[in-house]
């Protein structure tokens, strides 16, 4: 038996499916620096955004607040980030500790020849599309 054409070609399904298969792979991909997909982009946008609450570094790259919370607590625990208070309304801030530092900067380094791997049988064309759709099914 097969799934009926409408749920085959679901978007809804089809975006879960592909962000489990990238995933997947990035996370094994990363596995030997010690961090997985989610916790690299959370490193990168603490870097990249000083000073930022870690809520809107969370909306930035699409974490949930039980998963953000579950990484900033592992990448503490990793000792790759601190967390610094002083911010009105009781908002938190990290940092990256020279051991994240340390962490991310080879991986940041590697991260260009690491996604041409997976876009080489992606046209340019074809990751503009999606990046237009996902990102406005993504603002609805």
């Amino acid at each position: 038996m097969t799934l009926p054409k409408a749920l085959a070609d679901c978007l809804i399904m089809n975006t879960v499916a592909t962000s489990r298969a990238l995933l997947k792979r990035w996370d094994a991909r990363l596995k030997p620096h010690g961090v997985t997909v989610q916790q690299f982009f959370l490193l990168s946008a603490i870097r990249y955004l000083p000073g930022q609450p870690v809520m809107a570094l969370a909306e930035r790259i699409a974490l949930d607040r039980t998963s953000l919370t579950r990484n900033l607590d592992l990448l503490v625990k990793k000792g790759l980030i601190r967390r610094v208070a002083g911010l009105p309304g009781n908002q938190r801030v990290c940092e990256l500790t020279p051991e994240g530092d340390a962490v991310l900067g080879p991986l940041l380094e590697a991260w260009p020849e690491a996604y041409a791997s997976v876009m080489k049988d992606i046209t340019e064309e074809e990751a503009a599309i999606y990046l237009r759709v996902a990102r406005r099914l993504a603002a609805q």
